[in-house]
């Protein structure tokens, strides 16, 4: 029998006279995300998106492309759906077909139908009826319960044919990647960061970014978890442009010039300037942090005023407000907490300072910050970027 997949969005209806670019860019991404698993029609009309295999595919193919689509920014529930021909008598068969396994190890369930195609002879309220009865008479055992069912059979009437599912789920929701500009995401090997770059690409923005070494001072595992964390993220956002930037030569320079208490903040200033330059060399319009506000000592509100200080771009930190076990259950679910607790140090806690500054105040901050010629080091900086093209890996 054959089985397609049905994709609704939530925000793409409420777009008005943008809604039809809206569409085409979540059907392109589709189509990309899709093209490593098989070969699918994406064709959109009535508010969905329904994906039709040009093949006989096996479960596992059918698995893997009904998992990619959920994952895809812009679809809010997505079914899976038997096929059916515009007929009661075909929809009835089908519907006993395509739901057996689902029925059988129910107690209860109940109807719904929506009849978009309003040329079709009966109401919904008599397809839902009569569509009961025959789900009774088949599986005798059932019953019917409409305010708490085991599942809930949805037959949906279109303009081609006839759909039926045993229920929708949640998908990714959001808005297609790319719909809301790009964003340059500073890229960390902690927890905050991969939720931050996440949280933006539901918002429809695009990810690059960036990550700050200090090698020798940190390892060559460091810098593979940080492209692990892109791989993971690149799941949900998209393919991602990494740059490595070194930072070693700032930090020492930093820890012979300059008051140690500071050294975090100035660290920061530097990150923030150079990450600015790279994002403005790539037609970025912001930066992406996974800062918390008082996770740390640098995250205090005067700390951050001074980090944004040291730029003119906006700075987008969608997890100011969450607390760690919000910002750790998220990245549950994208998928990045293990990898993100792996024991790899990163740049910003070598030479930690042993008392760093909570409440700082800008003027004291350049003053530290003039001991060194600032745009020397970070030209020096830019000079080591080296770009790393991350994937998204979308197979069986």
């Amino acid at each position: 029998m054959k089985e397609i997949f049905l994709c609704k969005y939530g925000e793409i209806a409420l777009k008005g006279a943008n809604r039809a670019s809206f569409e085409a860019l979540l059907c392109r991404e589709l189509k990309y995300r899709l093209s490593g698993i098989g070969s699918f029609d994406i064709i959109r009309a009535q508010s969905t998106i329904r994906i039709e295999p040009r093949e006989d595919y096996d479960a596992a193919v059918l698995d893997a492309a009904y998992r990619v689509a959920s994952m895809t920014f812009g679809i809010i529930a997505i079914c899976r759906c038997g096929v059916a021909e515009k007929n009661f008598d075909d929809i009835k068969a089908k519907a006993v077909e395509y739901l057996a396994d689902a029925l059988g190890a129910a107690r209860t369930f109940k109807v719904e139908t929506k009849r978009a195609d309003k040329t079709f002879p009966m109401d919904s309220g008599e397809v839902s009826a009569q569509l009961g009865a025959a789900i009774l008479s088949a599986f005798p055992h059932l019953r019917v319960n409409v305010h708490t069912p085991d599942v809930v059979v949805k037959c949906e009437i279109r303009e081609r044919a006839a759909y039926i599912s045993a229920g929708q789920e949640k998908a990714a929701g959001g808005m297609p990647v790319g719909s809301n500009g790009k964003g340059m995401l500073l890229l960390s090997g902690g927890i905050d960061s991969p939720v931050a770059g996440y949280m933006m690409a539901k918002r429809g923005v695009k990810l690059e970014a960036v990550y700050f070494e200090a090698f020798p001072y940190t390892s060559i595992q460091a810098r593979e978890k940080v492209i692990e964390l892109a791989r993971i993220v690149s799941a949900w956002a998209g393919s991602i442009k990494l740059h490595v930037v070194s930072v070693t030569k700032i930090q020492e320079e930093l820890s012979r010039a300059c008051c140690e208490d500071y050294f975090t903040l100035l660290l920061r200033r530097y990150m923030m300037a150079i990450a600015e330059k790279i994002a403005l060399a790539n037609e970025c319009g912001a930066l992406i942090t996974g800062e918390s506000m008082g996770q740390v000592a640098s995250q205090t509100m005067q700390a951050l005023a001074v980090t944004d200080n040291a730029v003119d771009m906006p700075v987008f930190r969608p997890c100011i407000g969450l607390d760690k076990e919000e910002i750790v259950t998220i990245a549950r679910k994208v998928g990045s907490f293990e990898t993100s607790i792996l024991p790899y140090e990163d740049c910003c806690t070598v030479f930690t300072p042993r008392h760093p500054k909570t409440r700082p105040e800008i003027p004291t901050v350049i003053a530290e910050e003039q001991k060194l010629d600032f745009d020397a080091l970070v030209e020096e900086a830019l000079a080591t970027d080296e770009v790393i093209y991350v994937k998204a890996e979308f197979t069986v």
